[in-house]
């Protein structure tokens, strides 16, 4: 069972039909807290793959049975594996109706992580109509048109749903209008995790979602983007995005709405752009406007560092007003760091007609002002509750972009209690009190150590947060070729430290691994850690 966030909810008639939560949005415009479920997506997900003699692995590569993705797909069955071997692929992959079931997921990976390249073609991959899918290890780049698509195809009453995108990379599409890196429309119980975005569009988002429900972005990293990172409109609903990297995420980092043509909503009287998305533990470099709300409603923005965003820190706007749609409103922002410079600071809040500002929360952010630490604060619709102005969080690095808060830091414990997100961009648990902004400046009650699991994989980080010097528990079920690399926060490998063979049970690894050697500086780094065709990547601190 999915926890509520992913999956439809009970007593609705269909994942679309969301009439009776419509007619209480209307009916009530109060914001109110929602759970989006105590267990991790990424966690209840991997439970359905379960390993079968049944299966099969159609192996895909020049000189094999399948050269092509959509051949295999062709013949695959629920639980088997379409594994693709090193190599560039030319893009065009159309794939139709390729759906498994709950207990055996059809899975399309690379061999090994990053060694397998879609380039070119209008789309890389079309998925039209799937279910119980998973995406993992593939690189895509050079596409004219959407880099990825899946969709429901055109049923809005049959959705695309439970699909895993996961340890994939999207690099520089060969276009320049509204074009998308990853599509997703009629998308229904999803998770992207593990991927990197790179130069979008300059028209389009990096992900894109019309008419989406009940999906996650974990752990992600977007860089250089078009218009949007990640854009929700079109009726999308109960969406999470936690512990991703916004870096110059284009005009508006996360577009929480938008504006859709009438005839794409799903479901297709939906009186909103987006509804209950929940935006945790990230942090934002730049952008034009890091948020925007554009015809969203009961969305919330909490726990999140945004620095330096190139004009205004959040907008509120209307651009769908047809009759039926409310004005967007009764969202909340509670528990952020602003950092702004001069480009920013008057106003930083940009609000535009026929919204709703006056019914919005803003409650314990702390606002500051880098060159002008007597800035007034920003122009908030309504009194804050709780907030601090013209505080320096004190950070440990910004120059460096490690905004890990030092001690004494006026954010720490100064946030209110909230029931989500429970950990920090770290992964490490929120403290009671919590501190404001992506990372908990105080230590939990319980030692924090990192475990993750994939089928057949188990890594467990420890200490985390660290003084330089860390271990890494694995465990193996068979045989594998075992990569660990250490990556700096944008993901760019700076020391392998291993590469070979790996015998099945437990191993231990010490990070760095030679006597006397130079512990790691102060930072946030990712453990990337390859096995075979499966990847782990897995945040580090370091005080």
């Amino acid at each position: 069972m999915l926890p509520s966030f992913v999956q439809p909810m009970k007593g609705w008639h269909s994942p679309y039909s969301c009439e009776c939560e419509m007619r209480r949005v209307v009916k009530r415009r109060r914001f109110s807290a929602w759970k989006l479920g105590r267990l991790s997506a990424a966690v209840i997900i991997l439970l359905a793959f379960r390993m079968d003699a049944a299966w099969r692995i159609l192996p895909v590569g020049p000189g094999l049975k399948y050269e092509r993705v959509r051949t295999a797909a062709a013949e695959a069955a629920p639980g088997d594996t379409i594994l693709v071997t090193p190599g560039r692929y030319a893009g065009g992959e159309y794939i139709d109706r390729l759906q498994g079931t709950e207990g055996a997921w059809v899975t399309i990976m690379a061999e090994q992580t990053g060694t397998v390249v879609f380039e070119g073609g209008t789309e890389a991959i079309h998925l039209s109509d799937p279910a119980w899918i998973r995406i993992s290890g593939f690189v895509f780049e050079g596409q004219s048109g959407n880099g990825v698509n899946i969709d429901d195809g055109g049923t809005f009453d049959t959705p695309a749903r439970h699909i895993l995108v996961e340890n994939c990379i999207w690099r520089a599409l060969n276009a320049s209008g509204n074009n998308d890196q990853l599509k997703l429309s009629g998308v229904d119980s999803f998770l992207v995790r593990g991927c990197r975005f790179e130069n979008g569009s300059p028209g389009g988002s990096c992900v894109d979602m019309v008419g989406c429900h009940w999906g996650a972005f974990e752990e992600n990293i977007f860089v250089d983007a078009g218009s949007n990172c990640i854009q929700a409109k079109g009726g999308t609903a109960f969406i999470r995005i936690e512990r991703n990297r916004f870096i110059r995420g284009g005009q508006r980092a996360l577009n929480i709405g938008g504006s859709t043509g009438l005839e794409y909503f799903r479901p297709q009287d939906a009186p909103y752009e987006s509804f209950r998305v929940g935006v945790y533990s990230n942090v934002f470099i730049g952008a034009t406007a890091p948020i925007a709300f554009v015809g969203a409603v009961e969305c919330e923005v909490v726990n999140n560092t945004i620095y330096r965003p190139d004009k205004w820190a959040i907008r509120i706007l209307q651009e769908t007003v047809a009759p039926r749609f409310l004005p967007c409103g009764d969202n909340a922002f509670r528990n952020n760091i602003v950092v702004v410079g001069s480009a920013a600071s008057n106003p930083s809040i940009n609000i535009g007609s026929n919204t709703a500002p006056g019914t919005f929360e803003f409650t314990a952010n702390l606002w500051y002002n880098e060159e002008n630490p007597a800035w007034g604060g920003p122009n908030l619709p309504v009194v804050e509750t709780d907030g601090i102005i013209g505080s320096d969080p004190l950070f440990t690095d910004a120059t460096a972009w490690d905004f890990t808060l030092r001690p004494h830091s006026p954010a720490a414990g100064a946030g209110v209690d909230v029931a989500y997100p429970e950990r920090d961009h770290a992964g490490r648990r929120f403290a009671r009190p919590r501190s404001i902004g992506a990372f908990e400046a105080n230590s939990p009650t319980s030692i924090e150590c990192r475990a993750v699991v994939e089928p057949g994989l188990r890594a467990f980080l420890f200490p985390n947060p660290s003084h330089g010097q860390w271990t890494a528990e694995i465990s193996l079920e068979e045989p594998a070729h075992m990569v660990i690399i250490v990556c700096d926060m944008l993901g760019h490998p700076i020391a392998t430290a291993f590469d070979g063979a790996l015998q099945a049970g437990r191993s231990r690894f010490v990070f760095p691994g030679k006597a006397g050697a130079a512990a790691f500086p102060p930072g946030i780094y990712w453990c990337r850690i390859h096995a075979g065709a499966r990847t782990l990547n897995i945040p580090i601190v370091v005080n």
